[in-house]
């Protein structure tokens, strides 16, 4: 029931406040009024009073505080809640509409907060409700209660893509009768939308509710004069920003890291941004990422593939061409080739062995000495890769063992010549590549030609390493792989002596598929058609890392499309995809994509996600009503006289106990030397006293909420948690600092940032929460940097899948408290390529313990009970608020177990191999 923009649980309990007259009448017949009868001898009683006086009537003001009284607990009780999402009362079904693509992840939080408002709303109307998002298959609407719908909402997250497929929603739609619609959308202009706001209005009003924070979105980063060139989207704005790009990469220590970060200016009006960053080859080619500082969306994220990595490629001579005869140097094709997309080295074999080349490239060298074929081959077989090129000078050469060593075939002394007056015939043209090979799809121009060529011995493993070969079927390309890496011989040189294959894009394409030149060209449909690709890793929702384990190889037509035009798709995700060739990036924002906003007509009615959220005045109502009883108590006593002396000051001392026993009791520093002495006896977590009571009390009952899930679950039995004084105490005998953040939380002193520093350097481990559910944007945050800024923290990434995190006691994925969605962020580890023996379900990572863990998920809020052991504070909704609770405590237990055992579970890993050994 709706009255004057509130609803009411029980409206039916506001009829009890027509009883209001008839008790205020009766309450003013209690005690009855005396009758009024002259006596001659009460003169002789002028005078004198009586102790024990009883009133005529009840006083107006104590007949006021029980109405008010009666009245607060009748209005209680109908469970009184303000709705601002819905002014007007409706009994039509619900539908909730979620655009949950990329462009909602930024602000999912108040998002989904205000589709559960809703939902709860509808369903104290008696309304049912039905939730449809747009990037999931388009299915009727399935019509639902509000309890069943709110916890399928708390645990809904936004897809890493965009939504598309409207008409078809639209379609679906047609038959589900009349409803009311809330759309809660990204605002931006998809194509399609006006098609399914169309059938939303033709079922009846539809209200539209849009995010409140900007939008941003990353364009994939480009090779450019040397330079990597960055742009960034947003919607047009007349204010002017400035956003910051960051990029990630393996360190030299083999840990995610940030290498770099430039800033990207927003002019006032001006919908894109654009930048540049330089930086040296090694740096670049580490490159795995870029992401816009600060924005928790899967847009905000653009992946590097092959297209930015430039490889570096020494090209190594036997001789150089006279002066003038430039066209006839080995080298000088191969530089043409090779210098617009790659670090070029030249030198001796000793000269460029040290700078860590991709690629050798020898032009006709026969002759190796014996410490230069030592160390080549320990490059090769570390995964260099060695490309060969034939000449007068290999082909007349007397080819000793050692020689043969780094070719991939033994070759007949002599070569062969064809085309000429003296030849063995006319030139040989290429034959068709093999469909399997690596240069399948490529075009051979006719005009072609290899006039010479050294020639294979035969050889039963001949065909297998030949990767091309002529018209004739003698080889033109060899390849043997030896270690890691490989050596490739093309049987003809490099210049146009003996071939005009040097002067053509063919030769060019064939280096890519090599891997000798990095690859600045966008992939073709011919180049991904016709192929699987291996998806390596993926873009979760927030822009962080996901696992792309579960996900098979996907076909090559659906890659391309996607890659064409289509977008991420449930089918091919946004991540990493590699075939045997090449590695592909599959962004959620393409190379041209744009940003603009939906012109909504007037008939619609816009909300914004930030408005106040819905208020219930249940608890607030009965806690009046009890205090104006108890008021109305001390009221009677008072007029019947009995509130005098010892017994009033009895009455006055229960009255202040109880209300010391119910005020906040503010935690004092209970890192005394007599907790000193218990932490050293026992387990004993503790948390950092902010100077806010309130805060500091729910992170005591946090911490002993999860100390008692510790004591019955687990072999570890904490001790009671105490709070710490940064400043004074002493940090060296706890393990475990929770310390929650609030925008006047005290910045550490010199003095206490120096401490924190040595607890975190000798195994503690501190957790930042910010609580609020976003950690972006916000006081809490703010503060969080301010605080962070003098503590030696690591590089640190989001919790990745298999990190020890997810099973230190617990297998968990989610790592929620009173909130969720937003990444958890950790001491960055080991990248994903780092895997252990066969077999080994996880990276042998996090040799010690992360030192901190940052969220803002208020962990304490879901662990906090009280004297009795009921929760403090409520989590979600109905079942899956409570399964949402169950998580926390799970990764709660799983925190402390890491601190306790650090990489024990990392450990386990190795048991397949243990057991295997044991065997043998």
């Amino acid at each position: 029931m709706m009255i004057l923009g509130w609803s009411f649980l029980s409206p039916a309990l506001l009829w009890g406040l027509m009883a209001l007259p008839a008790l205020w009448l009766l309450l003013r017949a209690i005690p009855p009024a005396p009758l009024r009868r002259r006596f001659p001898a009460a003169v002789l009683l002028l005078g004198l009073k009586d102790a024990n006086r009883t009133a005529d009537r009840t006083p107006w003001w104590l007949l006021m505080l029980r109405a008010l009284a009666i009245a607060a607990a009748i209005i209680g009780f109908a469970g009184p809640t303000r709705a601002p999402l819905d002014s007007n009362p409706s009994t039509a079904p619900l539908l909730i509409v979620m655009d949950a693509g990329w462009g909602d992840a930024h602000d999912w939080a108040n998002l989904r907060r205000a589709a559960l408002e809703a939902a709860s709303a509808a369903g104290r109307a008696g309304r049912s409700v039905a939730v449809i998002r747009l990037t999931d298959t388009p299915t009727p609407p399935q019509w639902q209660s509000a309890d069943t719908v709110q916890g399928a909402l708390a645990a809904s997250l936004p897809a890493p893509r965009a939504p598309t497929e409207f008409a078809q929603w639209a379609a679906a739609l047609r038959d589900a009768g009349r409803f009311d619609t809330l759309w809660l959308s990204d605002g931006l202009n998809h194509t399609g939308r006006s098609d399914l706001l169309a059938a939303l209005q033709s079922a009846g009003r539809a209200q539209v509710m849009l995010p409140t924070k900007p939008i941003y979105a990353l364009l994939p980063a480009q090779f450019d004069a040397g330079e990597i060139a960055l742009a960034a989207l947003r919607l047009p704005s007349a204010q002017s920003a400035e956003i910051t790009i960051t990029a990630h990469g393996p360190s030299p220590s083999g840990t995610e890291a940030e290498l770099a970060r430039t800033a990207l200016t927003f002019a006032a009006g001006m919908a894109r941004a654009q930048g540049q960053i330089t930086l040296p080859p090694d740096l670049r080619n580490r490159i795995t990422r870029f992401e816009i500082a600060s924005q928790t969306s899967a847009a905000a994220v653009s992946l590097t593939d092959d297209s930015l990595k430039r490889r570096k490629v020494a090209i190594i001579s036997a001789a150089a061409a006279a002066e003038g005869l430039q066209l006839l140097s080995p080298t000088h094709y191969l530089t043409g080739a090779l210098a617009p997309s790659s670090d070029l080295l030249t030198g001796g074999i000793s000269d460029v062995l040290p700078a860590a080349p991709d690629t050798i490239i020898l032009a006709d060298v026969a002759k190796l000495g014996e410490a230069e074929t030592r160390d080549l081959t320990a490059w090769v077989e570390s995964g260099g890769t060695l490309l060969r090129f034939a000449g007068p000078r290999l082909a007349s050469a007397d080819l000793t063992d050692t020689d043969t060593a780094l070719l991939p075939v033994r070759l007949r002394a002599g070569g062969r010549a064809t085309g000429g007056a003296m030849s063995w015939g006319e030139a040989k043209k290429l034959a068709p590549f093999d469909s399997a090979g690596p240069f399948a799809g490529l075009l051979i121009p006719q005009d072609i030609a290899v006039t010479a060529q050294v020639l294979a011995q035969p050889d039963p493993n001949l065909a297998q390493n030949t990767l091309a070969a002529l018209a004739d079927g003698t080889p033109l390309i060899t390849r043997r792989k030896i270690g890691a890496g490989q050596v490739v011989l093309f049987h003809i040189t490099a210049n146009a002596e003996w071939s005009n294959l040097p002067l053509s894009g063919l030769f060019v394409q064939m280096l890519e598929r090599l891997s000798i030149a990095s690859r600045t060209a966008p992939a073709t449909q011919a180049e991904v058609e016709g192929k699987i690709w291996q998806p390596q890793r993926l873009i979760g929702p927030f822009g962080t890392w996901a696992d792309a384990a579960q996900l098979g190889g996907r076909d090559g037509a659906d890659l391309w499309r996607s890659l064409s035009a289509a977008g991420p798709s449930p089918e091919t995700p946004a991540g990493l995809y590699a075939s045997d060739t090449r590695t592909l990036a599959l962004n959620v924002i393409g190379q041209n994509a744009s940003l603009a906003a939906f012109a909504w007509p007037p008939s619609v009615t816009l909300l914004g996600a930030d408005q106040t959220p819905p208020a219930a005045l249940k608890g607030p109502l009965l806690a009046a009503a009890f205090v104006l009883l108890a008021l109305d108590a001390v009221a009677s006593l008072w007029l019947g006289g009995r509130l005098i002396g010892a017994r009033a000051a009895s009455i006055g001392l229960i009255a202040l106990l109880a209300w010391v026993g119910a005020a906040p009791r503010p935690l004092m520093a209970q890192s005394s030397d007599f907790a000193a002495l218990r932490a050293t006896r026992a387990v004993v977590l503790a948390h950092v006293l902010t100077g806010d009571p309130a805060l500091d009390d729910i992170a005591q009952a946090g911490l002993r909420g999860l100390g008692d899930v510790l004591t019955f679950r687990t072999s570890i039995e904490p001790d009671a948690p105490v709070g710490v004084n940064i400043e004074t105490d002493d940090l060296t005998f706890y393990p475990f600092l929770y310390w929650p953040i609030s925008a006047n939380t005290p910045l550490p002193s010199a003095n206490a940032t120096a401490k924190l520093n040595a607890f975190l350097r000798t195994g503690g481990m501190i957790m930042f929460d910010t609580r609020t559910g976003d950690l972006q944007g916000t006081p809490e945050d703010a503060r969080l940097v301010q605080i962070t800024q003098g503590l030696d923290i690591p590089p640190l990434e989001p919790i990745p899948f298999d990190h020890v995190l997810t099973r230190a006691f617990y297998l968990v994925q989610s790592f929620p408290g009173r909130t969720e969605g937003p990444p958890v962020w950790v001491e960055a580890s080991a990248p994903t390529n780092d895997l252990a023996e066969e077999g080994m379900p996880f990276r042998n990572l996090n040799d010690g313990v992360t030192p901190v863990i940052i969220g803002s998920h208020d962990w304490a809020g879901a662990w906090a009970i009280d004297d009795f052991g009921n929760y403090m504070l409520p989590v979600g909704r109905g079942f899956a608020g409570e399964e949402q609770r169950e998580y926390a405590y799970r990764f709660g237990v799983n925190v402390i177990m890491h601190v306790l055992t650090g990489n024990y579970k990392s450990d386990q890993v190795h048991v397949p191999a243990l057991l295997d050994r044991l065997s043998q």
